[in-house]
This record gives structure tokens, sequence and C-alpha cells, in this order.
């Protein structure tokens, strides 16, 4: 039997060369912010977003599609910043952005369910990381020697300045502090408890602004409304068959 001879399929049209994705650069005023985005931003905090694009360039894309953002509402209100103070806006190459443009990373085609858990995602995934504390220590030691604004990796000063302190002379570390340190028995039972976690040290400053008063490194817990706190001064700690518990201070150590 005469085998039949084959013919060369038609050329298919190349694939898009992986790394070059849908980016333009769009007006700013037609990039619509999604009115239920769930995450905030504060002045403090965008203001160290546009010092970040003075100093590295646009680095991340704004996330659109035709119906809008749906990532990086934050870098939007920071360009708009920017622009406003008259300011350009750069690439990370130097390379200086149209006015009144930014660029946009297009998303167009995921369904609408998608959108609204990219939304969510986008800010949640980065918070679920952790440090190496000890790395970043000596990182930030590094870019401080080398004279840089370690602001602009986003810690606030009073952040850097815990980082920084050496945590065997326990001065000022509240954690090193408080490690290993038996609790008062709480004389005073209260109602609830709640643990509040922050984002950052502007928002422990406008939290403790809000409640009317005034948190230290050594801060642990607060009474709303406020109370005075029990007087430990006088207190020390003496191990009773292994029990510890507070007791008078001798008068010469008082």
């Amino acid at each position: 039997m005469a085998r039949s001879k084959r013919t060369a399929s038609p050329a298919a049209d190349p694939a898009p060369a992986v790394g070059s994705p849908m980016v333009s650069f769009r007006p700013i005023e037609a990039l619509i912010p999604y009115v239920r985005n769930a995450r905030t931003h504060s002045a403090a905090q965008v203001a160290q977003i546009a010092a970040s694009i003075t100093e590295f360039g646009f680095t991340n894309p704004i996330l659109a599609d035709t119906n809008g953002i749906v990532a990086g509402h934050g870098r939007l209100m920071a360009a708009r910043q920017l622009l406003d103070a008259g300011l350009a806006l750069r690439l990370p190459s130097g390379e200086q952005i149209t006015a009144g443009h930014v660029p946009v990373l297009d998303c167009t085609g995921w369904s609408d369910a998608q959108r609204r858990a990219y939304i969510i995602a986008d800010n949640k995934l980065a918070l679920n990381a952790g440090w190496d504390f000890d790395m970043l220590r000596i990182e930030i030691a590094e870019l401080s020697g080398l004279g840089f604004d370690e602001t602009l990796t986003g810690f606030s000063k009073d952040e850097l300045a815990q980082l920084t302190l050496d945590v065997e002379e326990g001065d000022t570390n509240s954690a090193a502090e408080w490690s290993g340190m038996p609790e008062y028995e709480d004389a005073e039972p209260c109602f609830r408890k709640i643990v509040v976690n922050f984002d950052d040290q502007a928002s422990v400053e406008d939290f403790f602004a809000r409640m009317g008063q005034t948190c230290t490194d050594k801060t642990k817990s607060i009474w709303h409304p406020y109370k005075a706190r029990r007087d430990v001064e006088a207190l020390r700690y003496a191990n009773d068959g292994g029990a510890e518990e507070p007791v008078e201070a001798p008068a010469s150590l008082q």
C-alpha cells in the first residue's frame, strides 16, 4: 500500500513571548477605582508609596480591565499626589512617563468573581508573609552604612530604631524585657479582651490618638475607658517552692 503524502500544516501564529504582558500607559482620569475596595490607605502610607515611586520609579503597574482598577489603588493615589505637586513619574530605568499617565497591566477576561476575589487576595496574600528579623537587621544596618534613606523601605523611624537596637542590651527592646517574665495576677478582671493588630507605626499612633491614650515601646495593654495602672513599683517576685507571686519588697530595695 502506498503511503499517503503528508502535507505541511499551515504555520501557526507565534505564541506571545513570555514576559511580554499587555502593559500600556493610560490617562489617570480614565482609571476608575473600585468603589467596594476594602483596603484602606492612610495619608501617611500614600506618602510612603509616593516616596518609593520617586526613588525607584513606577515598578509595579496598576492592574485594571475595562471596568476599572483591580489592584493598585494606593499607587494611583500616590501618582496623583506626585503629579499635583508638579513632579514627573518615571519608569525604573529613569525614562519619564507621559504626563498624566500611569503604566497599566490589563487583566481583561477575568470573570466577575475572579476580579472581586483578586482585589482582596492582592492585599491579603502579602500580609501572610513573615520576616527573618535577624536578616532584616543585617540588611537595614548595611543600608544605613551606605547612607541610604532606610525609611524608603516602608519602615517608620520608630520601627527602624527598634530593629537596630542591640537585643543583648535589652534596654528598650520590649520583647526582650518581657520574655520569661511572670504576669501579675489580674486584681481587676476585665469584661473582655481583644487583640488589636497594626500594619504600621502610623496605624498605632492613629489608634492611640483616637483612644486618647499614649503608647510607649513597653505598652502591653490598655483600659478603655482609661484606668490608672495598679502600682507595682514596690513589688518584687519571690520563688516559694516553685510558685512565683508578688510580695512587698524590703524598704532597702524600694
